[in-house]
């Protein structure tokens, strides 16, 4: 793993590594079945792959999607003697506020990037982590059902009448993290599983989307699509970019990796430095 500083974000002074404080990226949403701890797995394993030190912090103690995930890959990894990456993980035991900040600390020591999966419920540690985030990801499924988390809509117009009870739980994170540190956090709403079989209803999510971040601030990018290999790779904590693991890989393999290195673009986190050695 790489040992090197990162090139300056736009809205963090603070640089990764060094000592200095980890990227925090936080996955949250209070609905379930958005793709959010698979992403937050590619997203973990994409970013070691690039030479970051990253580890994960799994906030769901019930599901325990990422603890398993991982868990899953360390296994595979010592039945098949693959060298599969496996970030440093741990998981929450959703009770005491001292746990929390234990796991943190420890995470956060050494680390590059730390990446937080939270429940898909109402948490106090999910607040606790969307106020300490550098980038929150919101993954969200192209339709209302999901919009309305964060946004409501009038039903004959379909314009946005008002932000949701999340988007405003977002808003006092973002003034809490400022308070304490003059950080920015930048909010990204994530367009998980998009299907192209109702051309009108992507239209009309996609123009509430865009009218709502102009209201809260939020950016929006193209996620994950809805694909089978994604529930496979699963039991064996396999990735997409564990091309050996596949075989010859069809075009599904070819289009899924493609939206996720169109994915990590677009969250324009910093970019690993590795230091020339003389």
């Amino acid at each position: 793993m790489g040992d090197g500083r990162y090139g300056q974000h736009k809205d963090h002074k603070t640089l990764p590594g060094d000592g200095k404080k980890p990227h925090i990226i936080v996955f949250a949403n209070e609905k379930g079945g958005t793709g959010k701890s698979t992403t937050a797995v590619h997203v973990a394993i994409a970013l070691a792959a690039k030479g970051g030190r990253v580890a994960a912090f799994d906030l769901d103690h019930r599901q325990r999607t990422v603890g398993r995930y991982l868990d899953n890959r360390a296994t595979t990894a010592k039945r098949t003697e693959r060298d599969l990456i496996i970030p440093r993980h741990a998981t929450h035991d959703g009770k005491t506020p001292e746990r929390f900040e234990e796991l943190f600390a420890d995470l956060s020591e050494g680390s590059d990037f730390l990446v937080i999966d939270t429940p898909g419920r109402d948490d106090p540690f999910a607040r606790l982590a969307a106020q300490r985030a550098d980038t929150l990801v919101t993954p969200m499924n192209d339709s209302f059902v999901d919009f309305d988390l964060i946004g409501q809509v009038d039903p004959d117009t379909y314009k946005v009448t008002r932000p949701s009870f999340y988007a405003e739980l977002i808003w006092d994170a973002r003034k809490i993290r400022a308070r304490a540190d003059g950080a920015t956090i930048d909010w990204v709403v994530l367009r998980n599983r998009v299907q192209h079989i109702e051309a009108r209803n992507m239209r009309r999510v996609s123009s509430a989307l865009d009218q709502l971040a102009k209201r809260v601030g939020f950016r929006i990018i193209p996620g994950l699509g809805e694909r089978v290999i994604y529930r496979e790779l699963f039991p064996q904590g396999l990735t997409m970019l564990d091309a050996g693991a596949f075989g010859e890989m069809g075009l599904s393999h070819v289009a899924a990796r493609q939206e996720l290195r169109e994915m990590m673009n677009a969250l324009s986190l910093p970019d690993v430095a590795i230091p020339q050695v003389a």
